[in-house]
């Protein structure tokens, strides 16, 4: 990650439906655009889960018009830190990324009131992330 670039987040799971979109309408919401967002999966869904888009908005987050997006080889170089929520194996690798991998229930065919325990688990986790990222290891 350069001085001179904004610092890049992709969120990846396997359907873009629920968790990494949460995950990126929360870096968004709390970050602004201090931060680059992404989000992909590698079986994109047709639509953000209903479930997930109803807990954001309880929590002031507007994810209504986020789509489903293919995860691509492009996306990851393109990326300073990629984030997974259960994608397997289907995540490239590349040299020079921070990865993680945050095991987190999946939203999909749950009601609000198990989304709502997801969405607060990714909050926590994002903020975290942005901490990290203000200050990075060294």
């Amino acid at each position: 990650m350069s001085d001179v670039a904004k610092p890049s987040v992709l969120f990846v799971c396997v359907h873009n439906a629920g968790r990494s979109q949460m995950a990126a309408g929360v870096l968004t919401h709390l970050a602004g655009d201090r931060i680059e967002v992404r989000s992909a999966g590698s079986l994109p869904a047709d639509q953000v889960n209903p479930a997930a888009i109803e807990a954001m908005a309880e929590a002031g987050i507007d994810i209504t018009k986020a789509t489903p997006k293919v995860l691509t080889a492009e996306d990851v170089q393109a990326s300073d830190y990629v984030i997974t929520m259960g994608c397997g194996d289907a995540c490239p690798i590349f040299p020079g990324k921070t990865y993680l991998d945050w095991q987190l229930d999946d939203p999909a065919g749950q009601g609000i009131e198990a989304v709502r325990p997801i969405r607060d688990e990714i909050r926590q986790r994002v903020q975290t992330l942005i901490d990290e990222i203000r200050a990075p290891r060294t």
